[in-house]
């Protein structure tokens, strides 16, 4: 639905302004959202360093280039009027009040109001919708004063309706109600004409000087009129007449012979001094709104417009333009020629046709785009091929004559045409298409299809040599064409024994008179002789070194070039070949193997883009060597609120002061630097790049980049200067802009910290010495303690080694004991084995007793046996005798015998125990020391020759004797007696 309302409204712009410009200029639309401030922008300056101004609905707004600024009124209201003072000031008008902004001690706007010196009974008023410099003096007008401001007092002109308030040829001009036309003399207000000669109603709204003593006067419903001297003619041509009846809101002079007249329902008109329209510019051609509220040409010739609803700038002194020819649809452009006076473009949508007048810059000529009947679609080529105009076409190959087109052939699609022989007409042209080379005979003006052609691969880029063709495809390889006059053509795949192709963007041209093969691995050209490729020495001195995708020579030798979208031309008109870059152009041409440029003359260049096409007045382009501004625009404390130490204006505000006077400083706290800059060059934005360079930090200028801004962080104390300066794509340089400026130390680093910290070394030096003092008392003290100690200890020592003396000693007595204890042990042990010898021999003598005990026995109870019977003679000599021998004393020499022997093994025991015990018998003894050697009853009865009754009988009164108790072992207590004297 937008779309429909916007055609109908071009539509009807068109019925009353049916051609406009071939070329418009570039728009650079800026909404709200940019500038973020309202959205109605009524008045527009600019001051001698060329910063903009606009009086926006929530303040003033400032803008050079990069960056925008905004600054509210003390009561937030609206900016509805503006002008730059000859002191400099910026003047301003708002909703009841007046003033101006001016740079304060931070190089920040300040605003300063003007309202006390308003009589307190002229200070009700509405809106000032003008501001008048004249001289030392600034009128502002409302709607039913005008306030004069000279010498810091303000005088008021009191009418029921001031309507204007402009400058005729350095007169201050006024529109009254009922007084028509008023001229400010001598502080008065005096008629500027008669009444009759201007219509009472009429609604000025500009006037603007024109060539001489004249000025153009615009009215809003009333027509347009001529001032010359005191006398009003009315200004009526054609094209005024239909600008006077889209409501003319203000003018502004261009150049001398070109005046921009802005309008509230159809945008901006532009105008010579004839009242003639050169060019118009709507919402259809680029602006944001036909409802503009006012205009202002800046230095360098290009257009502000204050909208409705936004800001629009128009480079309409660039040489560089656009060119739509489809209008709203804003198609690719693919190719481009002139024929016959007519300028054709062929887009994807089709190609379009527009008739040319004689006129030097083709982009100025108000001209109408038709859209020429046939195919629809892609258009790859625009030729003219032996004085016929030809189109390569998706769809095939086409004539295009009388506003129609003609098809030839429609077996392909098709890239580039060109002649086989450099006499025209040639009898045989070359087609490059979709599937290879086709050729075609002329006869008799017309293009014949003989079927004849070479298929291998999509042949877009094609250059013949003589009897040769070649084409490249980029990623596929190099082809080889024996073209044969056009009858056998055939073709070879071009073998790469130096590995010159590459695996992609591989391209052929015809550039002075060379084959040019040229891909990402460089230029090379043919060699007949050697009947191969090789570097080109001579390209490659004027071209820079990078893959170039497009190459063209136009009429004055300069090679043309693309790379990776950036377009450039090797200039040879000067002695030394020249590289021009277009950074307008950056990434806006089309690309892809598509590009396309058509030299037509030095001064209409077409190049083909992503939207229609490019038109460059090169001449004039090359001729740009005016002055670069450059500024600071900034200079803010990084991470911090309100920072801003410089808002980018000097106290005293002029043209050429590029370096600050006062030296700010700046807390070590804050030591992280941000810099906005710019260079107010509004045409070149994209051409312009910036060199920085921080004195005592960087190690040179930076760089060229397109960067505008630079932080630096954690500066150390001390005193810098940034430097930066501008260049555009020329390589013609600015002056440099400088801001000095000094990091103060930390607080623990400054004079009086020094100060501080010489007086706490001076008190730590003496406390040191104090203590050092004190601690020498102390240590002296304890020194004394210490030998005191010392001695003690020494005496303690000598005790205890005099203890330890006394402790060896003993401890060798025992050990000497110990030593003769263990001798004792020794010869206890020693002793016990010879007792055990001695109790092995006593028992086995104690036993043969027994034998021999037993046997008498035995031989005694024989005889006595043999006594009893009657067999022997008891009272022979020899019985009486062998009765002696078995009773004889021998027995009794036998115990003591043994008595002896014992107590020595048992260490005189039967000595002690008759000691211990003197009632103890013979036999009570025989009986101890049998028991002593743990002898039975029956051994020690066979000994002691009784019976074992009798032993158990000697026992019990040997216990007695003892004085054994009952539960005490006899044997125990005789071995245990033992032990105890020993």
């Amino acid at each position: 639905m937008r779309k429909l309302l916007l055609t109908i409204s071009c539509l009807g712009l068109l019925h009353g302004f049916a051609q406009n410009t071939i070329a418009l200029p570039e728009i650079i639309n800026y909404q709200k959202q940019v500038y973020n401030a309202g959205t109605q922008n009524w008045k527009i300056a600019q001051d001698k360093k060329g910063i903009m101004y606009a009086a926006n609905d929530e303040g003033l707004l400032s803008f050079d280039g990069n960056f925008w600024k905004k600054y509210t009124l003390p009561a937030g209201t609206g900016v509805r009027s503006l002008a730059i003072g000859n002191d400099g000031r910026i003047y301003i008008g708002s909703q009841g009040e007046i003033g101006y902004f001016e740079p304060g001690r931070n190089g920040k706007l300040q605003y300063h109001s003007l309202s006390d010196l308003i009589p307190d009974n002229e200070k009700d008023f509405t809106d000032i919708w003008d501001v008048v410099p004249v001289g030392n003096e600034v009128f502002f007008r409302s709607f039913r004063k005008i306030f004069q401001l000279q010498n810091d007092k303000i005088t008021v002109y009191g009418n029921p309706a001031w309507s204007f308030l402009g400058l005729h040829r350095h007169k201050l001009i006024s529109k009254a109600w009922q007084k028509g036309l008023l001229q400010f003399q001598n502080g008065t207000w005096v008629p500027f004409s008669k009444p009759d000669f201007f219509p009472e109603k009429a609604e000025i709204t500009a006037i603007v000087p024109l060539q001489g003593d004249s000025s153009l006067l615009l009215t809003k419903h009333h027509g347009s009129y001529i001032l010359h001297g005191e006398t009003i003619t009315p200004f009526n041509t054609p094209d005024m007449r239909l600008i006077n009846e889209k409501n003319p809101y203000s003018a502004a002079v261009i150049d001398q012979n070109q005046i921009a007249i802005i309008t509230n329902l159809a945008g901006c008109f532009v105008i010579n001094s004839k009242g003639e329209l050169i060019q118009r510019l709507s919402k259809a051609e680029g602006l944001q709104s036909n409802n503009i509220l006012t205009v202002f040409v800046d230095r360098k010739k290009n257009i502000w417009l204050g909208l409705d609803n936004g800001i629009d700038f128009i480079a309409y002194n660039n040489a560089i333009k656009h060119i739509y020819p489809d209008y709203q649809e804003h198609s690719a452009g693919k190719a481009a020629i002139v024929f016959k006076d007519n300028l054709y473009i062929g887009t994807s949508n089709g190609v379009y046709q527009s008739a040319l007048a004689d006129h030097s810059d083709i982009g100025l000529i108000k001209s109408k785009f038709e859209l020429i009947p046939g195919p629809k679609g892609q258009v790859w080529n625009l030729s003219e091929l032996n004085g016929q105009l030809v189109m390569g076409h998706n769809d095939g190959f086409f004539v295009i004559e009388n506003k129609s087109s003609r098809m030839i052939d429609s077996s392909s699609g098709f890239w580039t045409f060109m002649p086989l022989s450099n006499v025209t007409p040639s009898p045989v042209v070359i087609a490059g298409t979709y599937n290879g080379l086709n050729f075609y005979n002329y006869v008799n003006g017309r293009f014949i299809n003989p079927e004849i052609h070479s298929h291998f691969e999509s042949a877009r880029f094609v250059a013949v040599d003589n009897n040769i063709a070649w084409a490249a495809h980029p990623y596929k390889g190099l082809y080889k064409i024996s073209l044969n006059g056009g009858v056998k053509p055939a073709y070879t795949p071009y073998k790469d024994s130096k590995g010159l192709l590459s695996g992609n963007y591989n391209h052929i041209f015809k550039v002075k008179s060379r084959v040019v093969l040229t891909n990402d691995k460089g230029i090379f050209e043919y060699n007949a002789k050697t009947g191969d490729f090789e570097p080109s020495v001579f390209l490659q001195q004027l071209l820079p070194k990078v893959p170039i995708r497009y190459m063209k020579e136009d009429s004055q030798g300069n090679i043309w070039f693309v790379h990776d979208r950036h377009l450039g031309v090797s200039d040879l008109s000067g002695k030394q070949a020249r590289i021009i870059y277009f950074p307008e152009l950056n990434n806006r041409i089309i690309g892809n193997g598509l590009e396309f440029i058509y030299p037509y003359n030095s001064r209409n260049i077409f190049i083909a883009a992503e939207e229609g096409f490019y038109l460059i007045d090169y001449e004039r382009y090359k001729q740009f060597k005016e002055e670069i501004p450059i500024q600071i625009s900034d200079v803010r404390i990084v991470n911090k609120r309100d920072s801003t130490i410089f808002g980018g204006y000097f106290n005293k505000e002029s043209e050429q002061q590029l370096m600050n006077e006062e030296v700010p400083n700046i807390q070590y706290a804050w030591n992280s630097i941000h810099f906005d800059y710019a260079s107010p060059l509004y045409g070149k934005q994209s051409s312009i790049e910036y060199s920085y360079y921080l004195e005592d930090f960087d190690n040179g200028w930076s760089a060229w980049s397109k960067k505008n801004e630079k932080d630096y962080t954690y500066l150390s104390p001390g005193t810098y200067t940034f430097r930066v300066k501008a260049r555009t794509h020329e390589g013609q340089e600015s002056a440099v802009a400088a801001y000095r400026f000094t990091i103060l130390a930390p607080w623990y680093r400054s004079s009086w910290a020094y100060a501080l910290y010489s007086i706490l070394a001076i008190l730590f030096i003496y406390a040191i010495y104090k203590w050092q003092k004190k601690k020498f008392i102390v240590q002296q003290k304890k020194h004394d303690e210490e030998r005191k100690r010392m001695a003690y200890l020494h005496q303690l020592e000598i005790e205890k080694h005099q203890e330890e003396q006394k402790q060896l000693m003993y401890l060798h007595q025992l050990e000497l004991e110990r030593n003769e204890k263990e001798i004792i042990r020794l010869q206890n042990e020693k002793l016990q084995s010879e007792i055990q010898v001695k109790n092995t021999e006593l028992a086995s003598t104690t036993f043969n007793l027994v034998q021999k005990g037993e046997m008498l026995m035995k031989v005694k109870e024989e005889f006595v046996r043999m006594k009893k019977s009657s067999e022997i003679d008891k009272d022979t000599d020899d019985y009486k005798k062998i009765l002696r021998m078995l009773g004889d004393d021998k027995m009794k020499k036998n115990w003591e015998q043994f008595a002896m022997h014992f107590d020595k093994v048992h260490s005189n025991f039967l000595v002690s125990l008759k000691q211990t015990y003197p009632y103890l018998t013979a036999s009570d003894l025989k009986l101890c020391a049998y028991l002593r050697l743990n002898l039975t009853s029956k051994e020690i009865a066979q000994i002691m020759n009784i019976t074992i009754k009798g032993v158990e009988l000697g026992r019990h009164r040997l216990r007695k004797k003892l004085g054994i108790q009952p539960d005490v072992n006899l044997v125990n207590f005789l071995l245990n007696f033992h032990s105890e004297i020993n």
